[in-house]
């Protein structure tokens, strides 16, 4: 596994292929005050791809145009907080989604344990470290252990999304959840303008 680390966006040139696994790291879970830090990526090789911004610096051409680029599909756990905190920070709508967590929720369930933590476990037998979760991303220098943990985000988003799909398959519920999917960036727009305590399907 390599990480690389770049700041303020990705190199030209870097390509992902079909399908990227996407997460990011704030300073808390509240766009319009948590500011974003960090984005990860991975293709699914190996390897994950770390962009850090400072305070206020959110050109990022290239890290946009992947986000928005119709021909790549963007894989995330808990799509619906990242598509809004980058749509706040970075101004760019995200599609094609792919959400893990809401796959999880249709496909497993067996169980109420929906985290990433408990799909690498059982879907890529891998047990991640998640106590840098909680760390301050705005510092001025990202420690290696942060680094570590912000790539094992990305890193088997790849192979849980490929064991869910048969799942999802298996149990007739994949056109189900892709019309959740595409329904996401709405749902994070609704976040982004105060809906986000709201269940606007209840009574």
């Amino acid at each position: 596994m390599a990480i690389h680390f770049y700041e303020g966006d990705l190199p030209d040139g870097l390509d992902f292929g079909s399908s990227v696994a996407i997460d990011s790291e704030t300073m808390g879970l509240l766009p319009h005050r948590d500011r974003l830090c960090v984005v990860q990526l991975s293709s699914g090789d190996g390897d994950a791809h770390l962009v850090r911004f400072k305070k206020g610096t959110y050109d990022a051409p290239n890290l946009k145009a992947l986000l928005a680029d119709p021909k790549v599909l963007k894989i995330f756990h808990f799509a619906r907080f990242d598509v809004a905190v980058m749509k706040h920070y970075l101004g760019v709508d995200t599609a094609p989604i792919y959400c893990t967590k809401i796959a999880s929720k249709l496909a497993r369930t067996y169980t109420d344990r929906h985290g990433l933590k408990d799909l690498c476990r059982e879907l890529a037998g891998v047990e991640l470290d998640k106590q840098q979760q909680s760390s301050d991303w705005g510092a001025d220098d990202i420690t290696d252990a942060q680094k570590e943990y912000a790539a094992s985000d990305v890193l088997y988003l790849h192979k849980a999304k490929e064991k869910l799909d048969m799942m999802l398959a298996r149990e007739g519920r994949t056109a189900m959840a892709q019309a959740a999917f595409a329904f996401l960036p709405t749902r994070a727009d609704m976040d982004l303008a105060g809906f986000e305590p709201m269940d606007i399907f209840s009574h």
